[in-house]
């Protein structure tokens, strides 16, 4: 079968056709980093790294670019109520994406360029847009550039909008603009309000670059003029992607052949977000549950389908992959081997991952029945296996060592088993009359922390 996906501007699931054999090249609007991460933001990193694994898993060479933004309005306004730089607030922000990524088992990118270091892309870029007459300066002296809608007759054709029923842009004032829908592609610096470290040179007076145009430009930057993927979420379409392709195209460059967005996740129907308060962030939920247990529930809804989100869920989704891990624990172990039709069939079929993990529980059942009769279990082991690898889930990956159910039991009895040794080395110095062993001993063993109690059983230890 065929790898196939839902592209969101025609409206239908296509077959995977590469601009280059052998080969795929992915962009993925990544964070705005302005503040924790929650489950919402994190649907998105662990969806598109599924997509690259399924990918990669097919032969393809992957090259996956998933950008920061760490200048934008939103930045500069919670650093300033902050009372913080707003560069030090996004590189804070930036580090507990990372460590919620890392906790997620989502696998790094080839490359996660940051917006501020790609200004220079971009103001070529905008210079490039205004040759064609597709942007102008505003006559208005604020230094800010837009874009112009209405000079590019196929702006709204990824979202099947019309131009005159559209809302107007709010990314900035609009005195200076042709149409109210003209969005901006560099925002003159405003002294009075923003510090100066916002700012940049350009031909057009100190600012810097607005949001849309920094995706057009990472993406050329490594992808090149066309590139075979688009992701990001649902609620980018617009005018986000809008715009991206509108000025990428106006400015001679194919951009994506396939659009792919993936859905919210909502808390009482509507969209988990920083604004609603209602935001769970990733520090929080893995205080109740294991990363890979959080995974596994982003893994099994399908990428476009709406989740609300509810501590019940995820219990039950913890419970349901903790039935995987019994299984693989009681039939031993086993390395990675082929992958049932029925789950490549599934994924193949738009990351359709809510069959594909059917297919593995269907095979945990047969494991386990196996096992119940006595009978050998080898070759389902290495099935559930494969099948958990291309998910990302797999226990036995480096990624989630000491994360397992009983990594706390299983820690304490190796550290049971060390003190326990040494005490035995220690009475065994104390029966011979070795004192200078026997403290020596005994100063190792609470150099670690630990506190021993002789009682008339024996001693006792303790972490002190």
């Amino acid at each position: 079968m065929t790898f196939r996906l839902y592209d969101t501007q025609t409206r239908e699931v296509r077959d995977f056709v590469p601009l280059v054999e052998g080969e795929a090249g992915l962009y993925v609007c990544g964070l705005t980093v302005q503040s924790e991460p929650h489950v919402g933001h994190v649907r998105s990193g662990v969806n598109f790294d599924v997509l690259q694994r399924w990918l990669r898993h097919l032969g393809y060479r992957v090259t996956f670019i998933r950008n920061v933004t760490d200048i934008d309005d939103k930045i500069l306004a919670k650093s300033a109520e902050q009372g913080r730089p707003w560069y030090n607030l996004a590189y804070e922000m930036h580090r507990q994406l990372d460590r919620a990524y890392t906790a997620l088992n989502v696998a790094a990118p080839t490359y996660e360029p940051l917006a501020t270091g790609h200004v220079p892309e971009m103001i070529e870029l905008i210079g490039e847009l205004i040759g064609r007459g597709h942007a102008y300066p505003a006559e208005d002296g604020t230094g800010d550039v837009y874009f112009d809608v209405r000079s590019w007759p196929s702006y709204g054709e990824l979202t099947h909008q019309g131009i005159d029923d559209m809302a107007a842009a709010e990314d900035a004032d609009p005195r200076g603009k042709r149409d109210p829908r003209d969005f901006a592609l560099w925002k003159g610096w405003k002294k009075e309000t923003e510090p100066e470290t916002a700012a940049w040179p350009s031909p057009w007076g100190p600012g810097r670059p607005g949001w849309h145009i920094e995706c057009s430009a990472m993406a050329g930057k490594y992808l090149g003029p066309a590139f075979d993927i688009h992701g990001g979420g649902v609620d980018l379409r617009f005018p986000h992607h809008e715009n991206e392709q509108a000025q990428s195209r106006a400015a001679g460059r194919p951009f994506a052949t396939y659009w792919m967005h993936n859905a919210w996740i909502t808390t009482a129907g509507e969209k988990m977000s920083k604004s609603l308060g209602n935001s769970l962030t990733i520090p929080a939920v893995l205080e109740r549950y294991r990363g890979i247990e959080l995974r596994y529930y982003l893994v099994a809804a399908h990428y476009r389908s709406h989740v609300e989100f509810s501590f019940e869920a995820l219990d039950e989704a913890a419970a349901a992959f903790r039935r995987i891990e019994s299984f693989l624990e009681r039939a031993g172990a086993a390395p990675a081997g082929e992958l049932p039709h029925a789950f490549a069939d599934a994924m193949d079929d738009d990351l359709g991952t809510p069959a594909a993990t059917a297919v593995l529980h269907d095979q945990v059942r047969e494991g386990n029945r196996r096992l119940a009769a006595g009978e050998d279990v080898a070759s389902v082991v290495s099935g559930v296996r494969a099948m958990l690898d291309v998910l990302g889930l797999d226990p036995s990956d480096p990624a989630w060592v000491g994360t397992s159910r009983n990594a706390d039991d299983k820690l304490t009895s190796a550290v049971d088993a060390l003190v326990a040794g040494l005490l035995e080395e220690r009475a065994a110095a104390r029966e011979a009359k070795d004192w200078a062993r026997a403290d020596a001993l005994r100063d190792r063993i609470k150099a670690a922390g630990i506190e021993v109690t002789d009682t008339p059983d024996g001693p006792t230890w303790t972490v002190g």
